[in-house]
């Protein structure tokens, strides 16, 4: 199993820049994709952005020009690069390891979430 832990998080002013990184560990000789999500106060938690395992990403409209998403496979680091912050963007930050199961990589759970990381973004 392919598990993930976020860091990066805090608390900035409107405008202002953070980056929050994944680590992965455990199988990770296994392909697998990995994806960003928050979850705001009282909201639902929602895509944000995704990186494959052969690099491509998608972006929710939202943070598109303003996030980028992008990664280190040589640390099994996947980043999420966010400027311009806005207030809205205060969330708990999450992400999840989603591995290509098939060839020497069965697990019962291909899904793996880290714990999360909090942004604040003061105005």
């Amino acid at each position: 199993q392919v598990r993930v832990k976020e860091s990066g998080g805090g608390t900035v002013q409107a405008g202002g820049s953070l980056k929050l990184s994944c680590v992965a560990s455990g199988d990770t000789q296994c392909a697998y994709d990995v994806y960003w999500y928050r979850q705001g106060p009282g909201e639902e938690r929602e895509f944000v952005a995704g990186v494959d395992s052969a690099g491509r990403t998608n972006y929710v409209d939202s943070i598109k020009g303003r996030f980028t998403a992008s990664q280190d496979a040589g640390k099994n680091t996947v980043y999420l690069q966010m400027n311009d912050l806005e207030p809205a963007d205060t969330a708990t930050y999450y992400c999840r390891a989603s591995v290509h199961l098939g060839g020497g990589c069965w697990f019962a759970q291909k899904d793996s979430w880290g714990q999360g990381t909090q942004v604040t973004v003061s105005s």
